[in-house]
């Protein structure tokens, strides 16, 4: 076993945190040499905002403080790379529907870009700051979410801005749908989303997405989107083969995009690009849950050697649901990922589609961000879906419950 030691700076405060049966720190130098990097009997010094140590918890140098972890088992807190968190109202009716046999379309976001429009600044912020909390509660530490329910100047701008307040991970998504005034005009509306809308949003951004899919942009302006958010110092992602086979996931690729996400629908091509490019496969099994369509093929692009995420997509319409552990239960039982690979991927996996190294993982050096686990082993988030197992968590080295 190969355990990295770090020396504790004696001038900040620092907690030991022992008596781990299980620790994932996604460092395959550690502990049982996997990718997911599993020590047992583990322990973790947080120094500051910093993960200082990890090993053995009989090698566990001497700290300011103490914290039992009582044999739970330790994993990198959840990285969410992929929500849409400002919003108002809700889809109840529609999911209600949907179960009852209508199929699912992309028209059904004009229903929340007509609620979040009327929506006061406070009341949107309000709803960011609850689903936040929310993820928080179940183990998510890092949260990227998007705009996309404006479609206006003045309501993307918005939303990307109360975003800023909330998460450093923000998405400008002006190319959501065309918005019912463009229907008969949809080369205006991605002049707009290129021009007057993205210069209003990229100082509050990091990120630009576009839905690549039949009912909102092809190929072609897909491509347009992408490149003036480059030209604007965005970094691209793309929502790609949800709904359909598309050009989504090649232009994504082709483009150096951190992710393309849903990849529900792939040809060998598309899955021969993920394998061989940077871009991550950001996979979103609520979708799928919450509209009876199929399965993402997980498998498939992990034997192929693609990088792989798992995320939420919660948004009022298609995936309502802030839970990770959630999400990985459905991807071990529903798209033939075993359960260190999906630990892996709702941790590392989100991190890669961040383009992070500090974060989903625990190791030396990176952000202390961990989730203790009412569990001996995080086999347990697959094992027993539906259970609220997290116990504690830190982010950024402090503790936040």
């Amino acid at each position: 076993m190969s355990i990295t030691t770090t020396t504790i700076a004696a001038s900040t405060t620092s907690t030991l945190i022992t008596n781990i049966a299980s620790l994932v720190t996604n460092d395959s130098s550690l502990g049982d040499g996997t990718p997911i990097g599993l020590i047992q009997d583990a322990a973790v010094v947080i120094d500051g905002d910093r993960i200082a140590w990890v090993g053995e918890t009989r090698k566990a140098p001497a700290t300011d403080n103490a914290v039992d972890a009582g044999g739970r088992a330790a994993v990198p807190g959840f990285v969410d790379s992929h929500s849409h968190l400002v919003f108002a109202g809700d889809r109840t009716q529609e999911f209600n529907a949907r179960m009852s046999g209508r199929a699912y379309s992309a028209g059904g976001i004009r229903t929340t870009v007509a609620a979040t429009r009327a929506a006061s600044d406070a009341e949107l912020a309000a709803n960011v700051a609850r689903y936040l909390a929310e993820a928080l509660r179940q183990g998510t530490t890092t949260l990227e979410t998007k705009s996309g329910y404006g479609l206006t100047v003045q309501d993307e701008a918005r939303a990307v801005r109360i975003a800023c307040d909330h998460t450093d991970e923000v998405t400008y998504l002006g190319a959501h749908i065309v918005p019912p005034e463009y229907a008969d005009d949809p080369a205006a509306y991605v002049a707009l989303v290129t021009g007057e809308m993205l210069d209003a949003c990229a100082p509050y951004a990091r990120w630009i997405d576009v839905f690549c899919e039949q009912g909102a942009f092809d190929g072609d302006q897909a491509r347009a989107i992408l490149t003036a958010g480059l030209a604007r110092g965005l970094q691209p992602r793309v929502h790609a083969n949800q709904l359909s086979y598309g050009p989504g996931v090649r232009l994504a690729v082709e483009l150096g995009a951190a992710s393309a996400d849903h990849c529900t629908h792939l040809t060998d091509a598309d899955v021969d690009a993920l394998a061989h490019g940077d871009t991550v496969a950001t996979l979103l099994p609520g979708a799928e849950f919450s509209t009876r369509a199929d399965w993402p093929d997980a498998r498939r692009l992990l034997d192929a050697g693609a990088t792989v995420a798992l995320s939420t997509d919660c948004n009022p319409g298609s995936s309502f649901t802030s839970s990770v552990p959630f999400c990985i239960a459905l991807a071990v039982r529903d798209m033939g990922m075993t359960p260190d690979e999906a630990i892996w991927s709702a941790t590392a996996g989100g991190a890669a589609a961040l383009r992070r190294q500090d974060i989903g993982r625990v190791t030396p050096g990176t952000r202390a961000d961990l989730v203790l686990l009412d569990a001996p082993s995080h086999v347990h988030l697959a094992y027993r879906p539906g259970v609220p197992l997290v116990s504690s968590v830190w982010r950024g080295g402090t503790r936040m419950f």
